[in-house]
């Protein structure tokens, strides 16, 4: 399994259930909030430093997600996207990546396409049951807790990018 990680220069990522908890609170005002977990944040800053393409790619739609994801460098990001895999597809061959250049990590049944696209199909440990089938690596940590970071760091570890950097700070 380690074997498939030394391979990743491609990660990508849904947001509701991965990058946050997939719970929604909702304001008196009508706005609704995510939680999302700096340690995440801190490993998707330094794998765009380092180099990896890291993408997100989510069905739902949130203005402050989006502005979140740019301030850590996060430039690729889609949201209100239906057909998760053709956005993925499309990237690829744009890229020239071969899917086992490509790790994904989904939480639920609208990942399930693109989850089998991707070389290494990934899920935090609170993943619906029917996505863990697929994955081939599920983490030990739920979505919004730290699962983001715990791929990232395998790849970067078995890749030798995961080091110190002092520009690279929590947020």
């Amino acid at each position: 399994m380690l074997e498939r990680f030394k391979h990743i220069t491609t990660l990508v990522f849904d947001v509701d259930g991965v990058l946050t908890d997939g719970s929604l609170l909702i304001l008196e005002n009508g706005l609704m909030a995510r939680r999302m977990n700096i340690r995440d944040g801190y490993a998707l800053q330094l794998a765009v430093k380092k180099g990896y393409h890291v993408l997100v790619i989510s069905g739902g739609d949130s203005e402050e997600v989006r502005n979140r994801l740019h301030k850590l460098g996060v430039t690729q990001v889609w949201m209100k996207t239906s057909d998760k895999a053709t956005v993925l597809t499309k990237f690829m061959q744009e890229h020239g990546l071969q899917p086992q250049q490509v790790l994904f990590m989904g939480d639920d049944m609208p990942d399930l396409p693109v989850l089998r696209l991707a070389g290494l199909p990934c899920c935090p440990a609170d993943a619906a049951q029917e996505v863990k089938t697929v994955a081939l690596y599920i983490s030990p940590l739920k979505g919004g807790d730290g699962c983001v970071r715990d791929v990232i760091e395998k790849v970067l570890k078995l890749r030798n990018d995961w080091n110190e950097d002092e520009s690279v700070r929590a947020q």
